[in-house]
């Protein structure tokens, strides 16, 4: 198993989900985690707990991402916390679905702003002490509609798309300061953001997965912590789609 020990990560929207799972994993393996939230802070505490109960360490630090103070203030926590930052996961999202013909422009701005520009704020804020100290590794969580696209969630899409561009980008700039950055894109994984999905949608996504079932969040903590780890230290600017099969390119 990958030795995480004495790395600091900072795994936006992690109170529940993938990015619980993702905090959970990182920690199991010796990380040192933020754990962020934006407004479940008992279910933020749980985590932590949880960590604390197998021996880690772990704090919940409440920011909302798609605010660039407040993503600031999260990052600067950390390092006042732990010292240094080693691993940032952008995983914090949200959906507001509909036809585009009947999408308010409310619920496009909230989900680019958090899915799009809270990684923007988190990668900003992170970078400078990354680079001060020659390592880093980013993940991005994107999604197989970021690749495929998906009826009813133009916004969205946009806004995964627009991460894999903005991952491909950062990887380009920080490579020479030792950063990777990579994203993983998952297919179809119960969770309170898919739980409103129509039965007939979830059968029909399962339908064209090869693998023929649901994803589980601990598979996407398992590919994040392998992209964190030494041993994909020539790895960057890379989407690892983790979908069954559903979306292959």
């Amino acid at each position: 198993m990958t030795d995480l020990k004495d790395k600091v990560a900072v795994v936006t929207g992690s109170s529940r989900g993938i990015g619980r799972a993702i905090a959970l994993e990182l920690a199991r393996r010796g990380a040192k985690v933020v754990v962020n939230y934006r407004s479940n802070q008992a279910a933020a505490q749980e985590v932590v707990d949880l960590i604390q109960a197998g021996g880690g360490e772990a704090i919940a630090v409440q920011a909302d991402v798609s605010v660039q103070a407040e993503a600031q203030a999260l990052i600067k926590t950390a390092l006042n916390t732990f010292g240094r930052l080693d691993i940032l996961v952008n995983n914090a999202g949200t959906t507001r679905d509909n036809l585009i013909a009947m999408m308010k422009e409310e619920d496009w701005d909230v989900v680019i702003n958090t899915n799009l520009k809270g990684a923007f704020n988190c990668c900003k804020a992170a970078i400078r002490p990354m680079m001060k100290q020659r390592y880093g590794r980013i993940v991005n969580i994107t999604s197989v509609a970021g690749l495929a696209g998906n009826a009813g969630q133009t916004n969205y899409s946009a806004a995964k798309a627009g991460l894999i561009g903005f991952t491909k980008s950062l990887a380009k700039e920080v490579g020479p300061r030792h950063i990777t950055v990579n994203a993983v894109a998952p297919g179809f994984i119960p969770t309170d953001l898919t739980a409103d999905l129509p039965p007939e949608l979830v059968q029909k996504g399962l339908e064209m997965t090869p693998l023929g079932r649901a994803g589980t969040p601990e598979d996407i903590a398992y590919a994040v912590a392998f992209l964190v780890s030494d041993e994909a230290s020539y790895i960057t600017g890379q989407v690892l789609s983790v979908d069954g099969g559903l979306v292959m390119q």
